[in-house]
């Protein structure tokens, strides 16, 4: 929009920049254009909009070929944006982006995020909408220059920080374009950066669990003149932290802004690695952990007739090769919100990789019970020891895998400490978000958790009663 629009346009509102909400209105239409076409937009893909005020980016979406939805805080705005965009296909939400349930996103396939932030809000909001379970695979947004600096800087410069590995640990991020402040009405005070973050690939990094290591990065640049052997001693012993960077080819004398995000990552493994193994009576546990992360191709698993009686052991490359029947458990983890856990499998899988599945689930080894590997599986895959009990069954064929499976139903408020080996990434979602995501996408999932959630849906809904 040009700046003699959006005269018109907020005098016909009566309304006015409000300063409280950032509110600075672009009127650049080839700069907003050329902002559109970094997201790469493909037909069928969801845009993500925060604060789209006026509409000086929305009017440059490809609106006949993808879908959208509007974040606006503003009343005013949001009746504007749904009046001026009245097409199918585009939502408008009134509301503060910070609050905004993301999840909602997973059943709408690629999703992209545009938006020109508030600069008061640029760090929360980049953080709400990145953190894990992500729907979101391409971003593009302009931010104050200052916090695009911090985001996109590289090692060994003063702008380098904790926000940035946390963000880099995750995405690329890329800098585009300055904008000096004569592009917007009103002007502000400070030059805007625009940003452009990617989604990495799951195997470009080392697994280590989201909250050990933003412990230990927040911890080592809490005092970035320090040494990381001073400020790491208050998680582990400093002889711990000079053996783990040692192990990195680091010396003892380096300084958190000196690590690259992937050292970092690394990092953080190994001490995780080491704190669990001097934490008493966790040693073995944590090696049990470790490895049933690993796919073993010896592993025996209880083969069985068509009738499910045991017939033996029999490792499980040929039993996949081979397609015997055998056993498996689906575990189901529910919240005090009736919300179901599911999980990410990770790329490393053998079968269905990077499918979403149940909360937990795995074979039954040969002479376990049924229920001794639901309890198995909760502890490996999640780090739950909690109660199952068994709420169905599935019988064996081509679309579990020729599964016989058991499925279990267990209570948790919270999972702080799934398996990196074994899952990408989890979360909560609510059950009828569930139904329309797998009606919507049922591709997204794996065949053995379609079968198990479709036989037991009804019985999860009544069991929320007693939870």
């Amino acid at each position: 929009m040009k700046i003699s629009e959006i005269k018109s346009t907020l005098e016909r509102l009566g309304a006015s920049p409000r300063k409280s909400l950032g509110q600075n209105f672009l009127h650049d239409a080839n700069l907003a254009r050329w902002i559109v076409e970094r997201l790469e937009l493909e037909p069928g893909d969801h845009v993500l909009e925060i604060g789209p005020g006026l509409g000086a980016l929305t009017e440059c979406l490809p609106l006949d070929r993808v879908s959208a939805t509007l974040l606006e805080k503003d009343r005013l705005f949001a009746a504007f944006l749904q009046e001026r965009f009245s097409t199918p296909g585009v939502e408008v939400v009134l509301g503060d982006a910070r609050e905004y349930d993301k999840r909602a996103l997973f059943c709408k396939g690629t999703v992209k995020l545009i938006g020109n932030l508030p600069y008061y809000l640029s760090t929360p909001l980049l953080f709400h909408f990145s953190a894990e379970p992500c729907p979101i695979s391409r971003m593009v947004l302009t931010v104050q220059k200052e916090v695009g600096d911090r985001l996109t800087a590289s090692p060994r410069t003063g702008e380098y920080g904790s926000i940035s590995v946390l963000l880099q640990r995750r995405w690329q991020v890329k800098r585009l374009k300055v904008l000096a402040p004569s592009v917007f009405l009103p002007r502000p005070e400070v030059d805007s950066l625009v940003i452009e973050l990617n989604r990495r690939e799951p195997a470009e990094l080392e697994e280590v669990g989201e909250p050990w290591f933003a412990t230990v990065v927040k911890t080592g640049f809490s005092e970035r003149r320090k040494k990381l052997t001073n400020t790491l001693s208050k998680l582990v012993p400093s002889s711990v932290v000079e053996e783990a960077l040692a192990a990195e080819g680091l010396s003892g004398l380096v300084r958190a802004e000196e690590l690259s995000p992937a050292a970092w990552v690394n990092l953080a493994k190994h001490l995780a690695d080491r704190r669990s193994q001097e934490s008493e009576g966790a040693q073995a546990g944590a090696i049990d952990r470790a490895q049933a992360g690993r796919t073993d191709p010896k592993e025996s698993l209880q083969v069985v007739d068509e009738e499910d009686r045991p017939t033996g052991g029999v490792d499980r490359a040929t039993v996949h090769a081979e397609k015997l029947l055998h056993r498996a458990v689906h575990i189901f983890v529910l919240n005090g919100e009736g919300e179901l856990f599911l999980q990410r499998r990770s790329y490393r899988k053998d079968t269905f990789p990077r499918k979403w599945d149940s909360s937990a689930a795995g074979h039954v080894d040969v002479g376990e019970s049924y229920a001794a590997c639901a309890g198995r599986e909760l502890y490996e895959e999640l780090g739950l020891a909690a109660q199952a009990w068994e709420i169905g069954q599935v019988g064996a064929s081509e679309k579990t895998g020729h599964e016989f499976i058991r499925i279990y139903q267990a209570a948790a408020d919270a999972v702080p400490d799934f398996n990196e080996q074994e899952i990408e990434t989890g979360g909560f979602f609510p059950l009828p978000l569930v139904d329309d995501w797998m009606e919507k996408r049922p591709e997204d999932f794996a065949s053995g958790f379609l079968e198990c959630y479709r036989q037991v849906r009804p019985r999860l809904t009544a069991e929320l009663q007693d939870l």
